[in-house]
């Protein structure tokens, strides 16, 4: 790689101008000064591909800059660095591998496309010899993907448990702040903008488990992809569930859960109750937390803005200053590593704990029936505690931790006995002692 001492303009071109790509934008004009200082080189903003030109926005793009051609932007043998802020598979996929083979290194907030074939992009950069970065993807503006791939490279990181996703984290807040219901609270969360007109991504966990891929890749050097991780979403979660977490002193959280099970990779999205003391308990409205586990360093807790403009246009530009640099300096960053290559556990496979609550027959012999169910499957009872009585009755047991299919194949047992009107609710619980 030739190194650069001319100090010419270094020339950037984005993808994309919508609620990130114009922050982006506005950004660049507004620090130009700073940016050029920072990374040694003034910073040119040469090109914006947009779908449409006369689309209204509210920021001020200079003259000539707009286009929309994207794939003759990223084709130019002029520019430097190439910023994708469109999102999806296609034709971001396209854009991306093209910029890298005209000699563009690249920068990326697209989730869903590095979790879904991220090793052909760092393939195609690490023969381009370029940049691949890609701090906006997950969580924001949370410095989280760095410190795993940088700060924490001489230790072993052993488990990375997440909320990274504003929408759900909203919705629970608010379920167990005013009691409301999911629907309730999605409605809200429309209103206010927090949630999609159809917000299946995020209510479902695709956007978390994409998100969790990433993670797993990273924490773990290992290829994780959207496909490998178990996946749940919270339009199941009643207000019920909830309340019943708070009798417990705990919440329910959707939360990415990451974890080195010997010579495997776990990875899973779902919702979970986990005690309020624990410190993604108090991660409030749509903020994102990440909670990092390694054996030197211990615990550390990532905190911060998950989503928005802004927030991710500051982690966007955070990853372009040091392309830049290492542009002026002839280097290259931390590419893919992926040298551990461990397999992905299957959920049935790692081991979870259930909080199951039963509506029984109030008479003799229930509770031994019900513990007996559990037993079949080796699952033990860490407390179990009943409600009502009479055509009220309930049980309410939390397991111990056990492989997740057999505990799955207790609830299935229990829904089949006579004892049993119904099972009502039954939620993953993570944190606390055992």
């Amino acid at each position: 790689m030739n190194e650069r001492s001319d100090k010419r303009a270094l020339k950037v071109a984005v993808l994309g101008c919508g609620a990130v790509g114009s922050q982006v934008v506005r950004l660049l004009s507004e620090q130009r000064d700073d940016l050029a200082a920072r990374v040694g080189a003034p910073v040119e903003l040469v090109g914006v591909a947009v779908r449409r030109l006369d689309a209204p926005r509210d920021i001020e793009v200079p003259d000539g800059v707009l286009t929309t051609d994207a794939a003759g932007l990223v084709a130019r043998d002029d520019v430097d660095v190439v910023v994708e802020v469109i999102g999806g598979i296609e034709p971001a996929r396209s854009l991306i591998l093209s910029a890298l083979e005209h000699g563009a290194s690249v920068v990326t907030a697209n989730k869903a496309l590095l979790a879904e074939d991220g090793p052909t992009l760092f393939e195609a950069a690490a023969k381009a010899e370029r940049d691949l970065y890609y701090e906006a993807a997950v969580a924001g503006a949370i410095p989280i993907l760095r410190p795993l791939r940088e700060s924490l490279a001489g230790d072993k990181v052993t488990r990375v448990l997440g909320i990274v996703n504003g929408t759900t984290n909203f919705i629970l807040d608010k379920m167990d702040t005013s009691g409301a219901g999911f629907s309730e609270a999605l409605e809200e969360a429309q209103e206010l903008g927090y949630a999609e007109a159809d917000p299946t991504a995020d209510v479902e966990g695709f956007d978390a488990a994409a998100k969790a891929a990433i993670l797993a890749s990273l924490a773990f050097h290992s290829r994780v992809t959207a496909s490998d991780v178990y996946r749940e979403g919270i339009s199941e979660v009643t207000a019920a569930d909830v309340a019943s977490a708070r009798d417990m002193g705990s919440v329910v959280k959707l939360l990415a859960i990451c974890e080195l099970r010997g010579e495997h990779v776990a990875a899973r999205v779902h919702p979970a109750m986990i005690p309020r003391s624990h410190p993604l308990a108090s991660v409030r409205g749509a903020y994102n937390a990440v909670f990092v586990e390694s054996e030197a360093a211990g615990q550390l807790m990532f905190y911060g803005p998950g989503a928005g403009g802004a927030p991710t246009a500051s982690a966007v530009l955070g990853d372009l200053v040091t392309v830049a640099r290492n542009r002026l300096a002839g280097t290259r960053g931390a590419g893919e590593s992926a040298y551990a290559d461990r397999a992905v556990q299957p959920m049935g496979e790692t081991r979870t704990r259930y909080h199951v609550a039963i509506d029984v027959d109030d008479r003799a012999g229930v509770l031994a029936a019900v513990a007996n169910a559990f037993a079949d499957h080796d699952v033990s009872i860490q407390t179990v505690r009943q409600e009502g009585r009479g055509a009220d009755a309930q049980l309410v047991v939390v397991s111990h931790a056990a492989p997740d299919a057999a505990l799955s194949a207790t609830v299935d047992q229990l829904r089949n006995m006579d004892i049993v009107r119904e099972v009502t609710s039954v939620m993953r619980v993570e944190g606390g002692d055992e």
